[in-house]
């Protein structure tokens, strides 16, 4: 079987979920994989995604850790037969991993739940916005990767207003008063933004400045559901890129810190009054 050099994030994640099936069987790799007949390197080339896994290995693996969790097991054995290829590997060699992995990452998910401080959720961005959040990097972007990378978020929200994946969107206020590339592109933004919000599948919540307090740290996150809840995602916007995590003690955090954004964040309609509000501003400005 020919060594993976690149590892997809679906690939990664199986990989990780049979490690972790493992150590919580307090098994070694060198003691699993004498038990499954093959040597310790190949035992550890299916952990780190370097060698696929076929379902059946994969339900072997799973009855040698004593694992009697069959949903999460048959939703493994599912990731290990599907091979598709995502729209977004037509970009791998145009954009670096991070792009690729987010698409992918939405791509799979049953249900999608976003946080944003700074700026408005990419499934839910105007091309000029898009290309406005963009046009801040320093050191500038060329024009063809501006553009590339506008075109890349576009495609993404296809997922979204196709109606096959769910949208939970909070958005705090901070993020609906920032006037990337000005105050007629922002005016533009939240007009699309209360369209988007009366979309079935799309639920837009905002968070307004006048909380007593806001969940978590600040960071913009996403969090993907998985077929079963031990294969959630969160994912992290930093400015080194996107980071995942998927450790049980981050999901259950995380689960946390979106239950109250629930509780404490604007109803969808009063949202929608909310960002009309903003966008009423943003027009006077512009006038």
């Amino acid at each position: 079987m020919a060594v993976r050099t690149n590892p997809t994030l679906h690939q990664r994640r199986l990989g990780a979920e049979l490690r972790r099936m493992r150590e919580q069987a307090g098994l070694g790799g060198g003691q699993l994989a004498k038990m499954l007949g093959i040597s310790p390197g190949q035992m550890t080339q299916m952990e780190t995604a370097k060698i696929g896994v076929s379902p059946e290995r994969l339900r072997t693996v799973a009855a040698a850790c004593n694992c009697a969790n069959r949903p999460l097991i048959d939703a493994l054995a599912e990731m290990a037969s599907d091979r598709r290829k995502g729209w977004w590997d037509e970009y791998r060699e145009a954009l670096t991993t991070d792009f690729l992995e987010v698409a992918e990452l939405e791509g799979r998910a049953a249900r999608l739940n976003v946080c944003t401080t700074t700026y408005m959720p990419g499934l839910l961005q105007t091309g000029a916005y898009a290309s406005a959040v963009f046009a801040r990097v320093v050191p500038p972007l060329p024009p063809q990767d501006l553009e590339l990378r506008t075109t890349f978020r576009l495609k993404r929200q296809q997922l979204i207003r196709s109606g096959r994946t769910p949208l939970q969107a909070f958005i705090h206020e901070a993020a609906l008063r920032m006037r990337f590339g000005g105050p007629q592109v922002l005016a533009e933004q939240l007009d699309a933004l209360i369209e988007d919000s009366e979309r079935p599948g799309i639920s837009v919540r905002v968070v307004p400045f006048a909380l007593d307090t806001f969940p978590g740290s600040g960071e913009n996150l996403t969090y993907a559901e998985g077929p079963v809840s031990e294969l959630d995602t969160i994912q992290m916007d930093v400015s080194q890129g996107a980071l995942f995590f998927d450790s049980p003690a981050d999901l259950a955090k995380h689960r946390a810190i979106f239950s109250r954004l629930d509780s404490t964040a604007l109803s969808e309609q009063g949202s929608r009054d909310f960002i009309r509000s903003i966008m009423k501003e943003a027009r006077a400005a512009n006038a």
